[in-house]
């Protein structure tokens, strides 16, 4: 049997793992061991993270929302409540963007849920 020598096999491994953690600071860069850790723990982070950032953007949608529903008087879970009574299907998101971007259309849907 002939024998195999691993050289290339190892260092084309290690050269794609630093290549993923190039800007970590410390033996993170540089070190294989600390690299396959710090790529771990980033993984771990950057999966719930992205569940965070859904939870972050619906509160300042419910912000934005509140800040121009207070304008004309009512309580942003009194708007809310009425929306839902009309049977109004817009989402927090467009409501939040009409708040925002389009201010009369969204004194138009505030006045039908009054």
């Amino acid at each position: 049997m002939s024998r195999v020598k691993r050289g290339t096999t190892k260092m084309k491994r290690r050269r794609s793992i630093l290549k993923l953690v190039k800007g970590y600071r410390f033996g993170r860069s540089t070190k294989e061991r600390q690299a396959k850790e710090a790529i771990l723990h980033a993984g771990v982070y950057a999966f719930a993270h992205r569940k965070d950032k859904k939870s972050n953007f619906r509160r300042l949608w419910q912000t934005k929302i509140n800040a121009s529903v207070r304008q004309t008087g009512i309580s942003y879970s009194v708007f809310i409540d009425k929306l839902k009574k009309k049977e109004i299907a817009l989402d927090r998101k467009i409501l939040a963007d009409l708040a925002e971007n389009n201010p009369d259309i969204f004194e138009k849907v505030v006045k039908e849920v009054s």
